[in-house]
């Protein structure tokens, strides 16, 4: 105050209407589910960041863990570190409002045109694009460090709020004061993307790996734990995530596939189970307890015959060694697959059960895929799916990957080493440069951001990765959301044929049945209601 009273006179109405009487609203729409006495139900409320930090170390299969949770802010906190050990989570250390990686991150998400809370992944995406060598990266770097955040030796931070506007006005950043620093005028969104916002985000990206690396050894040495868990919207900064596990900083390092808030509900239910009512936990030795993150609905035959009938669709039915084959020759034959199989996942990554496929060995694929597929950015990389016990095959990795947040190089082995001397910094012809043999997940830094699949998780997708290596003898395949720009991944047998008929993809798989987009009726174009929109 009195700074912030815009940003009170808009916040203000949302607590007189619903959030200072929360707890009556519960009990009502609980009273609506059935009938409820309010006097005999106990609403408990758990904090922010342990509900984040149960999300991770109690889904883990660790005894024991340093807990490391980063976002933009829950209640006061943006950072904590807890240690886990067995059903008990003790706190150890807090960073607050209005110091925060995750609203760093926001800030330049902003700056650089994307939406807050949504284009974050975009500018980790643009990063690479970033020439690392040059010295401008250099210059931002240290303008960040000297001018907008002052990075202590555990990670804490100190942002100066000269250069920020969202603890007192309803913008991000100050607009004229970053400008003014970085010499660049703030991209609109529709704006073209130059070399100078691909250098600022690479920038920024190195910023935020710095400070996460050294949170992560201050967590661990404060637990004295060489376990390490995270969870918060930063833990999705899966670049981040590979740089921990190249700097062997601990012998175990999970991540929550719901790291970002959908991940608190959870959270917030196996703190109350394990903390509260102190029930006693059991750690698997080889899996967590997330099931491969696919605990969403499924749906049955009768579901999607009725999404035949009601289209007037056409489909065949195999069997599944008949499937397995056909998809393998579709996709080695080039053609763009959507799969659809089982329950849904929960979180941010389609893994297998809700994607769009394709050979990642095509060189042309990444550009039909951004292009008459998901109608996005060009810029944006696309990631593998591989067999869990051929991933050193193709990367610098020997771990399992399995929730697709880590990114590690692709093996020297597999570089494109007549292309990489030839690559100029145009925008475009790092974009179209074939850099590996597996172009179309190889991102212009030679990375990929993997999904290892195991057959105790996903036996359906095991088994098509397994056939389409026999017929090629490669075992990865390209696996992104099966959705368009702008919506959300598909739930339901409607969703996926709709999103189907509505793009360029090729063949559509649901569980069994296996539509050919030539064989379907004629199609106009029509705008897809989502189930989980």
């Amino acid at each position: 105050a009195p700074y912030g009273f815009l940003s009170f006179l808009k916040a203000i109405p949302v607590w007189l209407k619903q959030k200072l009487f929360f707890k009556r609203l519960l009990h009502e729409g609980l009273s609506k589910l059935e009938g409820c006495d309010k006097k005999k139900i106990k609403l408990l409320f758990t904090e922010h960041h342990l509900s984040h930090a149960a999300s991770t170390f109690f889904a883990s299969n660790l005894n024991e863990a340093a807990i490391l949770t980063i976002d933009g802010v829950g209640e006061w906190a943006t950072a904590s570190i807890c240690k886990g050990e067995g059903n008990k989570i003790t706190k150890l250390k807090e960073m607050h409002f209005p110091h925060s990686l995750g609203l760093l991150y926001s800030a330049f998400t902003y700056y650089l045109g994307f939406k807050v809370n949504s284009g974050e992944y975009k500018l980790m995406g643009l990063a690479p694009y970033g020439d690392k060598d040059s010295q401008q990266v250099n210059d931002f770097v240290i303008k960040i460090k000297n001018n907008l955040v002052k990075i202590f030796d555990d990670g804490s931070m100190y942002m100066n709020q000269k250069y920020f506007n969202y603890a007192t006005g309803l913008t991000m950043i100050n607009d004229s004061t970053w400008e003014q620093l970085f010499l660049l005028k703030r991209r609109k969104p529709e704006d073209e993307i130059c070399q100078i916002h691909c250098n600022l985000a690479l920038a920024i990206q190195q910023v935020t790996e710095e400070c996460v690396i050294k949170m992560s050894k201050t967590a661990l040495t404060l637990s004295e734990s060489n376990n390490l868990c995270l969870a918060g919207g930063v833990a999705l900064n899966c670049v981040a995530n590979g740089k921990l596990l190249k700097e062997k900083i601990a012998d175990n390092i999970y991540v929550q596939p719901a790291a970002g808030d959908a991940g608190g509900s959870l959270g917030a239910a196996l703190s109350v189970y394990y903390i509260y009512l102190n029930n006693p936990r059991k750690v698997s030795s080889n899996y967590d307890s997330m099931k491969g993150s696919y605990l969403g609905p499924s749906f049955s035959t009768q579901e999607i015959d009725s999404v035949i009938n009601k289209h007037k669709a056409v489909a065949t039915i195999l069997n599944e060694e008949q499937l397995l084959k056909q998809v393998a020759h579709l996709l080695k034959e080039g053609n763009v697959i959507g799969w659809f199989q089982g329950k849904m996942e929960f979180g941010p990554r389609a893994l297998g059960n809700r994607s769009i496929l394709a050979d990642a060995r095509n060189t042309e694929m990444q550009k039909k895929l951004n292009l008459k597929i998901k109608y996005r950015e060009s810029f944006r990389p696309f990631a593998p799916c591989v067999l869990e016990e051929d991933v050193s095959r193709y990367f610098e990795l020997n771990e399992s990957s399995p929730y697709m947040l880590f990114v590690a190089n692709v093996n020297n082995i597999m570089h494109n080493k007549e292309e990489k001397n030839s690559i100029s910094n145009n925008l475009i012809n790092k974009l179209n440069a074939i850099r590996s043999d597996i172009p179309a997940v190889t991102h212009v830094d030679n990375s990929a951001r993997i999904q290892t699949v195991n057959k105790q998780t996903n036996s359906k997708l095991h088994a098509l990765l397994t056939q389409f290596k026999e017929q090629t003898t490669c075992s990865l395949l390209v696996n992104t959301s099966f959705n368009v720009r702008g919506e959300p991944i598909v739930c339901s047998p409607e969703d996926a044929f709709l999103c189907f008929m509505n793009t360029e993809m090729d063949y559509l798989v649901i569980e069994n049945y296996i539509f050919d987009k030539k064989k379907q009726p004629i199609w106009e174009k029509k705008k897809i209601v989502f189930t989980n929109d």
